[in-house]
């Protein structure tokens, strides 16, 4: 079996990856590559720039090592890598703090603790992020805190890296006892991090505060060994497995922190600003871990309202991750939320998720003092879209409006929750963009923590959503007749490249039939640009624009066609439209159409399928649906 087959391969390359030595051998190694003693940070960093970068025109960065698991957040994760991770890795004072991710339910939070989790047990497997301890040790420590303070300046110089850690009480005894202090002779091992077998990653999450123990955090007295080794002090009664000591050399995850008792936060005082923490009785432990938590902005604001907190407010850095506010990402996060179901095999009609993500946006979104910018339009302009009159300085004022945008609104889990609804109540085999909005209806009745203005305000929104919707399949229609009608389209495309011609050359045109000199068709040309909102005072700037593009195409020795111009031919299309509008409320509408209006019907049906990704039900319920819009 193919399966065995690759069980027997994955043994292999696990085998390949064990590496033992003596710390003379790991010596070498640090001689040829310094980088495998790199920090927990810096490991981090690396680990995410390893992935690659994209940086937009704009100069805006997009990790990729996100970009598979997170949509619309590139803002936010971009400040987080910059402000944190990279300052962190270059041993700035940063790296002495609680990173806290504070920001709304379902935003994405513990998605970006899991990522780095992932990545980190993935990265100790590769050659540039291999990870060696001294083997035994219950903290799986750097080797290079063997070597004594007084020895370090000379062994950093020698080798070309930082030595900051000290050694574990369990690793300090097994010197001086089992190696006699020779260093060199010390086993080391390579490891790999895994966070199923606590090693470089631990997770902590609160529970009950009556019945919780410190112990969980920095380890306990072995009870059971006091009587053989005589003291509470000796680090062989000692058990080093509480999560601070696992998560060593990696990543320490705090759930929920702001809801834990005082006592396990008082711990992190001493961790984050000396690199060490207090457990039973030894000296302070070293520790090189990134220490990372999130919360929302209630229990953080309550939080920074308690005296008591400061010490410990001034060693957290707080990175806000807001909801996602482009309807483009929303969309991508509901298809990939699907695509993890059992119901990926229902069809979903084009533009559904779009129209739900509309509805979620405009929740997210607060009103602009600017003038003329509504949020529908602030919408368009987050997700990318050009709108006349309105430049990027404009959108990067709009952002900076509201410092908070993107807090509040609907949750990704509520819509998807409501499109779960959707799909399993289906009687067909496809859900559309009314059968969501219907269940996002319907499902404000039930969300516990909705106000009844808040529940106004969304029925709004989901008013906006179906009209926004309304013109999509109307326009999605439009596209699929006219296809039908590409003739015409193109002769009323080349009728009124003639006219603009002549206008801009101040030429007349030749009747082809009477052969008497015309001028111009000014009424042809403005049925076409007013389609696209082509004002009086922009058409000659419009029309000059397109005998421009005509003469490039010319000396590249190319043809300007029908889809040279976008907008032009968005406007010839709708303009074919309008004069086709009585056909098509006709075609859509008759319940027994004649023998030629059912080959129209199916023409359009079989253009929908092949190129707009309906199935044969949900375009049939398209066409119905837009019939009866037009006959409104």
């Amino acid at each position: 079996m193919s399966i065995l087959k690759r069980l027997a391969e994955y043994r292999e390359s696990e085998e390949r990856l064990k590496w033992e030595g003596t710390f003379a051998d790991y010596l070498e190694l640090v001689k040829k590559n310094p980088q495998i003693a790199q920090t927990a940070h810096s490991r981090i960093y690396n680990m995410i720039a390893r992935a690659g970068i994209e940086v937009d025109s704009q100069g805006n960065k997009k990790y990729l090592f996100f970009s598979k698991e997170l949509f619309g957040l590139d803002q936010a994760i971009e400040r987080l890598v910059e402000e944190y991770f990279h300052s962190a890795a270059r041993r700035l004072d940063v790296r002495k703090r609680v990173l806290l991710l504070m920001g709304p339910v379902s935003g994405g939070k513990s998605t970006i603790v899991t990522l780095l989790k992932k990545g980190l047990e993935e990265y100790s497997r590769t050659d540039e992020g291999a990870v060696y301890a001294i083997k035994g040790c219950p903290m799986h420590e750097e080797p290079l805190n063997l070597i004594p303070h007084e020895l370090r300046p000379e062994a950093e110089k020698e080798l070309g890296v930082r030595i900051e850690g000290n050694l574990c009480p369990a690793c300090r005894f097994r010197l001086k006892e089992e190696y006699d202090g020779r260093i060199e002779d010390v086993p080391v091992e390579r490891i790999l991090f895994s966070e199923d077998d606590r090693v470089g990653i631990g997770t902590f999450s609160p529970s009950d505060p009556k019945s919780q123990d410190i112990a969980d955090l920095t380890g306990s007295v072995d009870f059971a060994t006091i009587t053989e080794y005589g003291s509470e002090s000796d680090p062989r009664a000692y058990r080093f497995d509480g999560e601070l000591n696992k998560a060593n050399r990696g990543l320490m995850e705090f759930q929920e922190m702001l809801k834990l008792d005082e006592k396990f936060l008082w711990n992190l005082l001493s961790l984050t600003q000396e690199g060490n923490f207090k457990a039973g009785r030894f000296a302070l432990i070293s520790a090189d871990e990134l220490i990372i938590a999130h919360t929302n902005e209630a229990e953080y604001k309550a939080f920074i309202g308690n005296k008591k907190n400061e010490a410990l407010q001034s060693r957290i850095i707080v990175m806000p991750i807001p909801y996602n506010l482009k309807v483009s990402e929303e969309e991508k996060i509901y298809k990939k939320l699907i695509q993890q179901s059992d119901l990926a095999h229902i069809h979903i009609a084009p533009h559904s998720l779009r129209t739900a993500a509309i509805f979620s946006i405009l929740t997210r979104l607060k009103e602009s003092k600017k003038q003329g910018v509504d949020l529908l339009k602030k919408m368009r302009l987050y997700d990318g879209e050009f709108i006349e009159g309105i430049t990027d300085i404009d959108v990067e004022e709009l952002k900076k409006e509201h410092l908070d945008e993107g807090m509040s609104g609907i949750d990704p889990r509520y819509v998807i929750n409501r499109i779960s609804s959707a799909l399993i109540r289906t009687e067909v085999d496809y859900i559309n963009a009314l059968d969501i909005l219907r269940a996002l209806k319907d499902g404000l009745d039930q969300h516990p923590s909705i106000t009844p203005e808040q529940r106004e305000r969304y029925l709004h929104f989901i008013s906006l959503a179906r009209k926004e919707y309304d013109e999509i399949a109307k326009k999605e229609v439009q596209k699929a007749f006219v296809y039908s009608y590409e003739e015409s389209a193109k002769t009323l495309m080349d009728n009124y490249l003639d006219n603009v011609e002549a206008y801009c050359n101040r030429n007349k045109l030749r009747d082809p039939i009477t052969g008497e000199e015309m001028e111009p068709d000014e009424k042809l040309m403005r049925s076409i640009e007013e389609q696209i909102g082509i004002s009086e005072n922009a058409k000659k700037a419009f029309r000059e624009e397109i005998l421009i593009r005509i003469s490039a195409y010319a000396r590249k020795g190319k043809r300007f066609d029908y889809n040279s111009h976008e907008r032009l031919r968005e406007a010839i299309q709708k303009k074919l439209f309008a004069d086709l509008k009585d056909v098509v409320k006709i075609t859509t509408s008759t319940k027994t159409p004649d023998e030629n209006q059912l080959k129209k019907i199916n023409e359009v049906i079989a253009r929908l399928v092949e190129d707009y990704g309906y199935t044969p039900a949900s375009a049939n319920g398209l066409l119905r649906y837009v019939g009866s819009l037009l006959n409104r």
